[in-house]
């Protein structure tokens, strides 16, 4: 087989939104670049996101709030890069969505937790691309239809990198990186369907490709509960997280993802759990009664209610409750949870929703929950009594915890664990149903450790020359995620990576400043 070989200024890996705005920033700025991606087609998990980025209408105050927001787990330089770019990305996402005829708005939206700074926070969300437009590298449409919001997010950052000479490789998988003699990243090994390929990057290397919510082994290794269920891509398996290992990368917030609670489906081979119907998120503080009613209640395996089921970022902490060891029983009893309605929550709307970056795997919820039910998903009762036997909790416990929420309900407060009042319904018209829920992982947060200029860093805090991570691979969130605030780290942190990347050739490629980790 013959040696393939291509040369380029800057090598980005991972076509999602965070490899499309490196992508477009350094082709901007002058820098020939190669853009790989390992699947099939673009998009990654960028293309099946909410599609708002959080932005920032003061600067200061975005800084403000993620200082709470990231618990002093990140050093104050990246936050304030992140505020800054979070304020700044509106204009530069503002003129690309002109130059193709596309409808970008700019809306308000306090942030999740009443930290200091909250109300300075927005949405950039794209509202429509012009009629017509194509691609070179298109994501598929059932794809597309996943979700719509997300797919014209992503779809404005890819018209633009197919209207600039970025070269463009699918199916194409990183399988290491190259260092010189002096140690600075010069290039990678891919592999394709025709063999090996090496590329020369004589600017550095931008990794964009992800985290590893789609591995089971760096699932086991990293984060606590026993079993997490992936909720929409195969593609993010750790790939970059372990090609910044090889060369002495440190890591933080590897324990971090983001994620609801969801379902199981009945096929043991099917490799996606299925979320829970989508809920508005709200601010503690702030009025909630325009929530919609959410008519489940949770319990443990031994029928005890033991968390708010609707907090304010559901796809957030929802997740937070399944890491508990219960040191009385020596195991984790909420792994899973029951899910319990009555047969009027049963019958409200469809409880659940599949939600994946996938072409090979679907799944149509129905309109009434029967199907669900015949699948085996939920299960039914005549009584409560009936439904814990068929559940295995102790009748009396779950008898009790259904009193106490029902009597919670006629009051219109839960004491116990502060559900709004206008999501709260009683469990009280049999039949009664029942359904195991688990923990979902959206995406990871952790990764490569960078500093302000997306520069990996090593286990001494040196910066590892020509060597970027940028999005989800490493995020700067390591204690409260923020709604929106991964698809804003791609384009703040991929647009800073390739700008210092590209600054090196300006400077000899000599490097710049070292500083320690924090």
């Amino acid at each position: 087989m013959s040696a393939r070989s291509l040369a380029c200024d800057v090598l980005v890996v991972g076509y999602g939104a965070a490899g499309a705005a490196a992508a477009i920033e350094a082709s901007d700025a002058g820098a020939e670049v190669l853009l790989v991606e390992k699947m099939p087609s673009p998009g990654g998990l960028s293309v099946v996101s909410a599609g708002g980025a959080r932005m920032a209408f003061d600067a200061g105050a975005a800084l403000s709030y993620l200082r709470h927001t990231c618990g002093q787990r990140t050093p104050d330089d990246v936050l304030r890069v992140l505020a800054d770019g979070m304020h700044d990305f509106p204009a530069w996402l503002a003129a690309l969505a002109r130059d193709i005829g596309a409808e970008l708005v700019l809306r308000p939206a306090p942030g999740n937790y009443p930290f200091d700074g909250f109300e300075a926070l927005g949405y950039a969300e794209v509202q429509a691309l012009p009629a017509g437009l194509a691609f070179r590298h298109p994501v598929p449409q059932r794809v597309r239809d996943v979700s719509p919001a997300g797919a014209r997010f992503f779809g404005l950052l890819q018209a633009h990198v197919e209207r600039r000479p970025v070269s463009v490789l699918t199916a194409t998988r990183v399988a290491r990186l190259v260092r010189d003699a002096d140690g600075a990243v010069r290039g990678a090994a891919l592999e394709d369907a025709r063999g090996s390929l090496s590329v020369q990057a004589r600017q550095g290397v931008i990794l964009a490709c992800g985290g590893f919510e789609a591995s089971a082994r760096m699932q086991s290794d990293w984060l606590e509960p026993a079993q997490v269920l992936n909720g929409s891509f195969l593609g993010n398996t750790g790939d970059g997280i372990r090609m910044a290992q090889e060369l002495g990368a440190d890591l933080w917030h590897m324990w971090h993802f983001h994620g609801p609670y969801g379902f199981r489906h009945p096929d043991p081979a099917f490799p996606y759990g299925l979320y829970v119907k989508n809920f508005p998120m709200w601010t503690p503080g702030l009025p909630t009664a325009h929530l919609p009613a959410m008519p489940w209640i949770l319990v443990d395996q031994l029928g005890r209610r033991f968390a708010n089921e609707y907090e304010p970022y559901p796809g957030d902490t929802g997740v937070r409750h399944f890491s508990h060891l219960d040191g009385n029983h020596g195991r984790n009893t909420r792994l899973p949870a029951l899910m319990v309605l009555d047969a009027d929550g049963f019958a409200m709307y469809p409880l659940g929703r599949f939600v994946a970056h996938d072409t090979q795997q679907s799944f149509e919820w129905s309109a009434d929950n029967r199907r669900e039910l015949e699948l085996g998903i939920f299960r039914q009762a005549a009584s409560l009594a009936a439904l814990a036997e068929l559940a295995g909790v102790p009748a009396p416990a779950l008898a009790d915890t259904v009193q106490a929420w029902n009597a919670a309900c006629a009051r219109g407060h839960d004491a116990a664990f502060g559900r709004p009042p206008a999501t709260m319904r009683p469990l009280a018209r049999p039949p009664f149903y029942v359904a195991p829920v688990w923990p979902l992982v959206i995406n990871t947060q952790g990764g490569p450790v960078h500093d302000a200029c997306q520069r990996v860093l090593d286990v001494r805090g040196h910066a590892i020359e020509g060597l970027y991570a940028a999005g989800e691979l490493g995020s700067a969130f390591g204690h409260l995620y923020m709604a929106g605030g991964n698809l804003a780290e791609c384009l703040v942190g991929g647009r800073a990576a390739a700008r210092h990347a590209v600054s090196r050739a300006r400077r000899g490629a000599s490097g710049g400043a070292q500083r320690a980790a924090a």
